[in-house]
Order: C-alpha cells, then sequence, then structure tokens
C-alpha cells in the first residue's frame, strides 16, 4: 500500500468513526429525557459510559498491540452499533445503561488502533506521516462539525423522531464497519489463542506505561495532553450555561452554544489543514505545535476577558475565541501525533496512544471538578485563564530538547 492510499484510507475511517457521536450527541439528553428518565439518571448514565472507557482504555490499546489494530476495530464498530441501536430503540433503563456501556466499549477500543495503522502503514518520512495524521484530526473534526449540526437539523428542521439521528448514527457504524473489514489490510500477528493474547496484554500494557515514564520527550508530549484534557473539559463544562447566560434564555442559549460547537469542530479542521503550510515554512513539528498551543492559550485568555461582556458582544467575542482556540489545538494536532509516534515501535504504539487518551480524561475529569467549584464561586474568568496555564506550561517544554545521556 502506498502512503497515500494509507493516508486516504486512515482519514475515511477517522471520518466514519466520529461521525456517529456528532449524530447523536445533540439530542441524546433530550430523547433520554423525552422518555420520561430523570436528569440525575441521565447523569449516572454518563458516567456509566466514563467509567468503561477508563477502564478499558490501557487493556484495548494493550489488546491492539498483540492481536493486530483491524480486528480491535471490528470490535469498536460493532460495539458502537450495537449500543446506538439500544439508544434509539431501548426503553428499559437496563437497556440504556448497557448502551452507555456498549458505547464506551466501542470508544476504548476505537482509541488508538486507526492512528497506529496508519503509521505501521506509511512512509517514515516525517513530512509524510505528520500529513497524514493532520488530514486524519481533520477529517475527524469535519465528522463532528457534520454531525453535530445534522444531529440536531434533522429532528427538529424536519419533524421526525428524536431518536432518528441516534439511528442514522448505527447505520453509519455499519458503514465503518464494512470499510474496515476492507480498507485496513495487515499482516496476521502471532497472538491467536486466549491463552497467549490474556499473557501478552498485560506485559505490553506495562512495557508501555514504563516507557512513558522513563522517557522524557514521551513524557513532555503526555503532559500536553494531560493540559488539553484540563482545557477541553473545562470548555464542555463551562460554555453552555455561559451561553444561556449570554443568550438571555435557556433555548437560545442551546442555539448559540449548538452553532459555536459546530462552528468549533470546523475550526478545529481548518486548523489541521494549515498545518502542513505551517510545517513547510517553519521546518519543525515542535516549532508547528508550540505555535498552534500559544494560539489556543492566547484564545483562553480571549475567553476569559469575554466573560466579563454582556449580550451579543459578548457572544460574539467568545465565539471568535472558541473558534481560534480550536484552530490552534488544529493546527497542533498532528504535529504533536507525529512526535508521540517519533518515539515508539510498533510493539507499543497502540498502548501508548491509550495512555495518551486515558491521561487526557483523568486530567479533565479532575480539571473539570476543581475548576468547576472555582466558576461556581468566581465566575469563568479565573477557571479559563488557570485552565490557559495548565496548558501553556507543558506545551513550552516541547521546545526544549531533552538532555543528551551520556
Amino acid at each position: 500500500m502506498t502512503p497515500q492510499a494509507a493516508r486516504r484510507r486512515y482519514a475515511l475511517i477517522s471520518f466514519l468513526t466520529w461521525l456517529p457521536t456528532g449524530l447523536y450527541i445533540p439530542v441524546m439528553v433530550v430523547l433520554l429525557l423525552d422518555r420520561g428518565i430523570g436528569l440525575a439518571t441521565v447523569a449516572a448514565l454518563g458516567v456509566a459510559y466514563s467509567a468503561t472507557v477508563m477502564l478499558l482504555e490501557l487493556p484495548t490499546g494493550g489488546l491492539a498491540d498483540v492481536v493486530g489494530r483491524r480486528p480491535v476495530m471490528i470490535a469498536s464498530a460493532a460495539a458502537s452499533l450495537a449500543g446506538l441501536l439500544l439508544l434509539g430503540l431501548a426503553e428499559s433503563l437496563w437497556l440504556l445503561a448497557l448502551s452507555g456501556v456498549l458505547r464506551g466499549v466501542a470508544r476504548a477500543l476505537g482509541s488508538g488502533p486507526v492512528e497506529a495503522w496508519y503509521v505501521d502503514q506509511a512512509s517514515e518520512d516525517a513530512a509524510e506521516l505528520t500529513r497524514g495524521l493532520s488530514l486524519g484530526v481533520m477529517a475527524a473534526s469535519v465528522a463532528l462539525a457534520v454531525g453535530t449540526v445534522a444531529g440536531a437539523l434533522i429532528p427538529y428542521g424536519l419533524g421526525v423522531r428524536l431518536a432518528v439521528p441516534v439511528l442514522i448514527a448505527a447505520a453509519a457504524d455499519a458503514v465503518r464497519l464494512v470499510v474496515t473489514l476492507v480498507a485496513m489490510p495487515e499482516p496476521k500477528y502471532e497472538a491467536s489463542t486466549v491463552r497467549s493474547i490474556l499473557r501478552g496484554v498485560p506485559s505490553v500494557i506495562a512495557g508501555g506505561v514504563r516507557l512513558a515514564g522513563r522517557n522524557l520527550a514521551l513524557t513532555r508530549i503526555l503532559m500536553v495532553s494531560a493540559g488539553m484534557g484540563v482545557t477541553l473539559a473545562v470548555i464542555e463544562l463551562l460554555t453552555p450555561a455561559w451561553m444561556a447566560e449570554l443568550a438571555g434564555s435557556a433555548d437560545r442559549g442551546v442555539l448559540a452554544y449548538g452553532l459555536v460547537a459546530a462552528v468549533g469542530f470546523a475550526a478545529d479542521a481548518l486548523g489541521s489543514a494549515v498545518s502542513m503550510p505551517l510545517l513547510r515554512r517553519l521546518g519543525s513539528v515542535r516549532a508547528v505545535s508550540c505555535t498552534g498551543y500559544c494560539i489556543s492559550v492566547l484564545a483562553l485568555g480571549g475567553m476569559a476577558v469575554a466573560s466579563a461582556m454582556s449580550g451579543f458582544v459578548g457572544i460574539l467575542a467568545a465565539a471568535i475565541a472558541y473558534l481560534l482556540m480550536f484552530v490552534g489545538f488544529g493546527i497542533a494536532a498532528g504535529p504533536l501525533a507525529q512526535l508521540l509516534h517519533s518515539q515508539l515501535t510498533a510493539a507499543e504504539r497502540a498502548t501508548v496512544v491509550s495512555v495518551q487518551s486515558l491521561l487526557l480524561q483523568l486530567a479533565g475529569a479532575v480539571g473539570a471538578v476543581a475548576l468547576g467549584y472555582l466558576a461556581a464561586a468566581t465566575g469563568p474568568a479565573p477557571a479559563f485563564l488557570i485552565a490557559a496555564v495548565l496548558l501553556a506550561l507543558p506545551a513550552a517544554r516541547l521546545v526544549v530538547p531533552e538532555p543528551v545521556r551520556s
């Protein structure tokens, strides 16, 4: 397979992986409330999903390094398909809880294997690898933007049931399953028995975690991911309520946040498209990554300023800052991934990507709780500024060369 073919397939599978999420997220909470489920129970169902992802993140990454990327991605598509069918059709609380668990399994299974597969297939040329990884990020962002807009417009614009976008998302997962079967060839892995898999996965996980702890360059990259986790969690927690306050009502706030979120996904895709011209100009993936994070940090400062404004001016200022923040994330994503994979071999690639994803989620959970309390007491501005600092400090370390060991 040529690097160009691998890049196209990676982008297609990335798009199909994230399109279902975009489709069902806008309607999921309203759909559950419409079925008579209380808000506290809806939150508990969300915890079931998140807990499943965090518990399985490392084991599924290790599994992909032992049995192969393709079977794990097929399992991810199948689990997501089943979970979305339950979400769209079931009314029993236990079946809806099972839906959350299945979607969590799918997220954990799918968080690293397709990226690891692309890096395995791609050329060793750093520019080609960065181009492909950036294209994958762009495809995922476009999928989320398109899915979010479609998921919001389908029930309200066409007058159909709230479950329709969820069932369309399940159909998209069926397409992903078929595409993965056809478009992700890879050599057969050695582990072929249950015993060898159970023996191999823990050792691969342990090796990946040890590598992440002793490799200074890798540690710096993972700390940036933790900073991003805090930033994204704070944005997702504070922005909806802030938009409702600025817009003057809950309904207008939901509409404003939906539009701002879609713009954010599109901005992320735009940033990914800009990363390659920047790489040609700056000549270093480290420089491109730091440029992207500088933009995001400044945008977080802009959001802190915008939080002191009111009315349409406040919404406009927040939207501009939000857009710039995601442009910066998009610029940095591909180059940071290239830096990550330059430190890895195929044997630990998916595991370390899962370590990165787990760290992002854990940092986000801690940051959301701590900065959520701060925002409740003082307003959103201090929370945005602290998130900016927590992102800036590790990002600045990316340009510092690692000490040479004697």
